[in-house]
C-alpha cells in the first residue's frame, strides 16, 4: 500500500498484511532512541521529502538536510535569516513542509516570525530559488514574543493548515482564543493552489465560518492557546498538541467533519475551567483525547507528535506518539475500536524534544533543542 501525505510518499505494508497484524497493547510498547546527527543549532521543525531526505529547520532561519544513507549535510540547503525576527526565545523559523507536488516543483511552505515586529507569516518558495519567496498570509503579533504556534502541513484534501498562538504573555491577554475576528489562537485552512482577488490564496468553500459575520473565513478550528505542533493523519484528521498555561497539557484529535470546533481556551485549560468569564452558555467545547498535569510529571510544554504508520513495528501502527519538552516522557495515544481513547507512558525521549517527523517510509524521528540532536525513534512491541 502507498499513502501520499503532504508530498511524502509513505511506503506501508499492504492492506491484507496490516489486517492480520494485531496492534500491541500500549502497555507493551516502548521507545528506543538512536542518535543519528548532532551539531544542529536549535532544530525546531522537521519534514520528509520524497527523495528520502529530511529537512530540518533551525530557529535562526537556516534549513539543513539529512539523509539516512549520507547523514547531515554540512551546509544549509536554505537560508532565510535575513527575513526572520528571532528576538525572543519562541520567535524564529517555526515550520516547514513540502508542497504535495514537491517532486515536480521543489516548492516549500514555511512559517516564521518576520522582521521587524514578529508578525506570524506563512510563505512559499522554491527550494532552489529562495529569492522567489512569496508571502501568503500574515497575522500581526508585536506585543509579546511567545505563543507563535507555527506548524504548517498539507492535508489529504490538498489544503494548507497553519497553527497560531493566542498572542503571547499569559492568561490570553487579548482574549484571542474565543475571538473569531482574529487568526490568533487558531488553526487556519487555506487553498494555496489558487488566488482569489488580491489574495495569493483562496478560502475553501467548506471552511466553517465563511458566512459568519465578523469571523475570519480562514479559520478551521479555534479556542487554542499555543498549538506548537500538530500533524495530519492519513484520514485527514488533525492531532494537535496545545501547550497549557501551567496546570494541564492537552492533545486533541479532530476529525475532518469537525471543522469549526471550539477547543476551549481560554474558557478552559484542557478540561478544567480556566477563565469563567470566557465561558459562554450553550457553547460546546471539544474535550482533549489526552491530558496530563504538570506537577505529576515534572512537565511544562507538550510537544505534539505524529501517528506511527511505518513498517518497522507493524504492531505499533495507528499509535500517536508525543512528548513534553521538560519531562521528555513518551506518550502513546490510540483510538479504541469501540470509541474513546487509550493512553500510556512508554519511556522517555532525549532531552528537550521540539518536533517529531517521519521519513519516506513513515519511520519516526525526533529533534532535541539545545543539544542540537536528531534521533531516530524505534518503537518496540512486546512484554516488558
Amino acid at each position: 500500500m502507498v499513502a501520499v501525505l503532504a508530498g511524502l510518499l509513505i511506503l506501508a505494508p499492504s492492506s491484507a498484511a496490516v489486517a492480520h497484524i494485531r496492534p500491541a497493547p500500549l502497555t507493551e510498547l516502548s521507545v528506543v532512541s538512536e542518535q543519528v546527527a548532532s551539531g544542529l543549532r536549535r532544530p525546531i521543525a522537521i519534514t520528509g521529502l520524497p527523495d528520502g531526505r529530511m529537512l530540518i529547520a533551525e530557529k535562526e532561519g537556516t534549513v539543513r538536510a539529512y539523509h539516512p544513507d549520507t547523514g547531515l549535510a554540512a551546509d544549509p540547503v536554505l537560508d532565510l535569516t535575513a527575513r526572520i525576527d528571532t528576538s525572543d526565545n519562541e520567535r524564529g523559523l517555526l515550520g516547514i513542509t513540502p508542497a504535495p507536488d514537491f517532486a515536480r516543483t521543489g516548492m516549500l511552505y514555511v512559517s516564521y516570525t518576520s522582521l521587524p515586529a514578529g508578525a506570524l507569516t506563512v510563505a512559499r518558495l522554491p527550494i532552489s530559488a529562495p529569492e522567489r519567496l512569496q508571502v501568503l498570509l500574515i497575522q500581526e503579533h508585536a506585543e509579546y514574543g511567545n505563543h507563535n504556534g507555527g506548524q504548517v502541513a498539507f492535508g489529504r484534501d490538498g489544503y494548507l493548515y497553519w497553527s497560531t498562538g493566542d498572542g503571547g504573555h499569559a492568561n490570553d491577554p487579548f482574549k484571542s482564543g474565543q475571538d473569531l475576528g482574529t487568526l490568533l489562537g487558531k488553526i487556519v485552512r487555506i487553498d494555496v493552489n489558487r488566488a482569489c482577488g488580491t489574495k495569493p490564496y483562496c478560502v475553501p468553500a467548506g471552511n466553517p465560518f465563511v458566512r459568519t459575520p465578523g469571523a475570519r473565513p480562514e479559520i478551521w478550528l479555534y479556542g487554542l492557546r499555543n498549538p506548537w505542533r500538530f500533524s495530519v493523519d492519513i484520514d485527514n484528521s488533525l492531532w494537535i498538541g496545545d501547550v497549557g498555561q501551567g496546570l494541564v497539557e492537552e492533545i486533541n484529535h479532530i476529525r475532518p467533519w469537525q471543522g469549526g470546533s471550539n477547543l476551549g481556551w481560554s474558557c478552559r485549560e484542557g478540561t478544567p475551567v480556566f477563565d469563567p468569564e470566557q465561558c459562554k452558555a450553550g457553547v460546546r467545547y471539544v474535550d482533549p483525547v489526552f491530558e496530563y498535569e504538570h506537577y505529576m510529571t515534572e512537565s511544562c510544554s507538550v510537544t505534539g507528535g505524529v501517528v506511527y504508520r511505518g513498517s518497522e513495528t507493524p504492531a505499533a501502527r495507528g499509535t500517536y506518539i508525543a512528548s513534553d519538552y521538560c519531562s521528555t516522557l513518551a506518550f502513546a495515544v490510540r483510538p479504541k475500536p469501540g470509541g474513546g481513547y487509550e493512553s500510556a507512558t512508554i519511556g522517555n525521549f532525549p532531552t528537550q524534544p521540539t518536533a517529531f517527523g517521519t521519513d519516506v517510509r513513515g519511520e519516526l524521528y525526533v529533534l532535541s533543542d539545545y543539544p542540537g540532536w536528531l534521533n531516530r525513534v524505534h518503537l518496540v512491541a512486546g512484554p516488558a
